[in-house]
């Protein structure tokens, strides 16, 4: 990339940084679109499991704090490292790696109140004006600083202008976070107490930042850098747990062991299965090891072994929907759906409010394929569709139902919310018409004329706003 000749390495420094805030501040106020087209590695994952746990978690903190858990939307992102973050939008990410190496379900707990403080706070509302505060400072530092080159001629003065302008300007930035981050904690403790919960692990969590200040920034996990620590953040959580009457209160029933095996279950299916076997041994014949070595045997296409490990842990657990989720899920795969509709439809049967159980049982059904399996698919993805209508994997479901009972308007008016979702609206507005034009009057029909209304081009949101 070829540079303008007159450009100094102030001026280039300088650039950078205004460059990285402008990106920050595009990330944070357009949300996690901009975050993913930034980044074409970011992974996120569905299971209902680990969703349900998380749930089960984070529910009692938000509802304690004020926050109505219907507006707040977790999203599980695929990565080792320890993470997690609130973005604007009530829009809280976690990292599977901060699962996988947490060392108690206290430490998730630690994680999930001290972000509820970010979000009952508010201070991701606040956090662009902070940005482009910091930017506006840096420009002014970098102005000023040209001004008082151009009055002496020293071209060292701009230098020192621009580069003092930027630690001023990006020291106050920081000095915003720490004390966002010490506000955070604060509520987060609060929280905990009202609840009766330990802040053990809020404690043993900050322990663990203060370690990461000793590697190299390359080693650092991102929370670390994404939550910068103070002694001060540590010290305060100490005289907290010395102060309160829950420090070594129980976690509720069935926490820890829940938090065990979603931690085993995502260790099995995220890591080669050779480190698998390697960190649960046979030796280990305990639930979470048993049933991360399954989830290793069906990864390496041993599908009768893995059945016989998951069905000894049904046979401890029989209402476990996990579990015979899992069954089903090593024998649809395995290419034995007939064998995998009972798994599944049990697994349903004991998670209702589950999509994606219920999708997954919608999808053995439609594989196999008789009228009366399809109508109950049907059945299943409209319970799936209470909570999942944004995403286009499920209406290609539906269209796949319908299409084969020769409901073909029906299954036309599924692909085109599938299309309009996409960002297909030329394709959505051929289906809509065409579902619209074969559909008797009712709610079906109005849904095909907003679809099609929705894809015509003046009222489609225009790019660049």
């Amino acid at each position: 990339m070829s540079r303008p000749l007159a450009t100094s390495i102030a001026g280039t420094k300088l650039v950078v940084i205004l460059v990285v805030l402008a990106l920050l501040v595009a990330l944070v106020t357009a949300g996690p679109t901009a975050a993913q087209s930034a980044s074409s590695r970011i992974v996120t994952i569905r299971d209902a499991e680990t969703e349900n746990l998380v749930r089960r978690l984070a529910h009692p903190l938000f509802r304690t704090a004020g926050v109505d858990p219907g507006l707040v939307r977790i999203t599980l992102i695929q990565n080792r490292a320890i993470n997690a973050f609130v973005s604007t939008g009530n829009r809280l990410f976690i990292h599977t790696g901060l699962i996988q190496q947490a060392g108690s379900v206290r430490e998730l707990i630690g994680v999930l109140a001290h972000e509820t403080g970010h979000i009952a706070g508010g201070h991701l509302a606040r956090l662009p004006d902070e940005m482009r505060a910091a930017m506006l400072r840096a420009v002014g530092a970098m102005l000023l600083g040209g001004a008082a080159a151009a009055a002496s001629g020293q071209s060292g003065a701009l230098a020192a202008g621009m580069l003092g302008g930027q630690a001023s300007a990006m020291g106050e930035f920081y000095a915003f976070t720490r004390t966002q981050e010490q506000s955070a904690d604060q509520a987060a403790v609060t929280y905990l107490d009202r609840l009766g919960w330990s802040s053990r692990g809020l404690e043993s969590l900050l322990e663990k930042l203060l370690e990461q200040e000793l590697l190299a920034v390359g080693r650092q996990d991102p929370y670390f850098r994404t939550h910068p620590l103070s002694r001060d953040r540590l010290e305060f959580a100490r005289e907290h747990i010395l102060r309160s009457r829950f420090a070594d209160a129980p976690t509720p029933p069935g926490f820890e062991e829940s938090f065990a095996m979603v931690r085993a279950k995502l260790d099995g299916f995220i890591d080669a299965p050779a480190m698998t076997w390697r960190r649960y041994p046979p030796s280990d014949l305990s639930a979470p090891a048993r049933y991360a070595r399954a989830i290793a045997q069906f990864r390496s296409g041993r599908i009768a072994e893995a059945v016989a490990l998951v069905e000894a842990l049904i046979a401890e657990a029989p209402n476990s929907p996990w579990l015979h989720e899992l069954k089903g899920q090593i024998l649809f795969e395995g290419h034995r759906p007939a064998e995998a509709l009972a798994p599944y439809a049990m697994a349903s049967r004991l998670a209702p409010d589950e999509p994606m159980v219920r999708l997954s049982h919608a999808r053995v059904l439609i594989e196999l394929g008789q009228p009366a399996q399809l109508r109950q698919a049907l059945e299943e993805l409209d319970a799936t569709l209470r909570t999942e209508r944004e995403s286009p994997f499920v209406w290609r479901q539906v269209a796949v139902a319908q299409g084969r009972l020769g409901n073909m308007p029906q299954a036309d008016l599924a692909l085109a919310e599938e299309a309009l979702l996409l960002g297909d609206p030329a394709s959505a507005r051929r289906l809509a018409t065409r579902a619209e034009a074969a559909l008797p009057a009712g709610p079906q029909r109005l849904r095909a004329q907003d679809l099609r209304n929705a894809a015509e081009p003046e009222n489609r949101p225009r790019s660049g706003r």
